[in-house]
């Protein structure tokens, strides 16, 4: 499932691209046309108001910020979001009803001992389901001995539900770091025109100025995205992992009463 997300990334990277070429060639009219193309559109994207669709208002402003950088922070949004959704729809299948796996288990050890048991987690999907056959595997060595693996197992399936968590916070970082990379070198350019131009009026700083703005903002919009999609798988994890934790002592009580 991961690699089918990332291959939805990698086109989506691409179509991105190809409008980002698009639109620099609709760029290239004469520069007087579109000098006065500019000030006769010259829109606020928030403004619901604009004449101008909000698309393209964004896309203007895209450019503007420069096609390079914030090109890059639109495919750690991109590649982001695709990492996002593929842990959210692993947990989603992930999350099973816990507490009917438990009478289920409780109810087949009772009429067909431990196979039954094992059977019945085999055909269920999830985490717990994963760890009950595990710590089954091993019921002939004792409770003590099944409520390690019980652990060791819970360990395990705790990271397959923190896998590809790294990259996330690795994006959510890098988004505005670029962006205030971009705003950093935006000022250069402004103090460049300065130096070359020999004065500090507001036509002369203000190319650099917008540059820098405008990566900026576009790096934070990122990282925020992308952290209100991190805080909501961690609260699955969460939710998945008291389940975990819950069924385990079940399953120590269930082995407990029937040894």
């Amino acid at each position: 499932m991961k690699k089918f997300f990332m291959v939805l990334a990698a086109l989506a990277v691409m179509v991105i691209s190809a409008n980002i070429a698009s639109a620099q060639d609709e760029q290239a009219a004469p520069e007087a046309a579109a000098t006065e193309q500019v000030e006769a559109t010259e829109v606020n994207p928030f403004d619901v108001k604009s004449e101008v669709p909000l698309h393209q208002a964004l896309k203007t402003k895209f450019i503007e910020g420069g096609a390079g950088f914030m090109s890059l922070i639109i495919i750690c949004l991109i590649i982001g979001l695709a990492l996002a959704i593929e842990r959210i729809l692993y947990l989603t299948f992930s999350k099973t009803n816990a507490k009917a796996l438990v009478e289920k288990v409780e109810d087949a050890f009772k009429k067909g001992g431990v196979e039954a048991a094992k059977d019945v987690c085999r055909d269920t999907r999830g985490p717990v389901a994963r760890m009950y056959y595990d710590a089954l595997m091993h019921y002939d060595e004792g409770v003590d001995v099944v409520e390690k693996h019980l652990i060791n197992a819970g360990n395990v399936e705790q990271s397959r539900l923190e896998n590809g968590l790294s990259w996330i916070s690795l994006f959510i970082a890098i988004a505005p770091s670029l962006g205030f990379l971009g705003t950093v070198i935006g000022m250069i350019q402004a103090f460049d025109a300065i130096q070359a131009a020999g004065d500090i009026s507001p036509n002369v700083v203000a190319g650099g100025m917008k540059v820098a703005l405008i990566t900026t903002v576009g790096g934070l919009i990122v990282a925020m995205i992308l952290q209100v999609f991190y805080n909501y798988i961690l609260a699955k994890i969460e939710s998945i992992n008291i389940d975990m934790e819950e069924s385990s002592i079940d399953l120590v009580d269930i082995l407990a009463k029937n040894k």
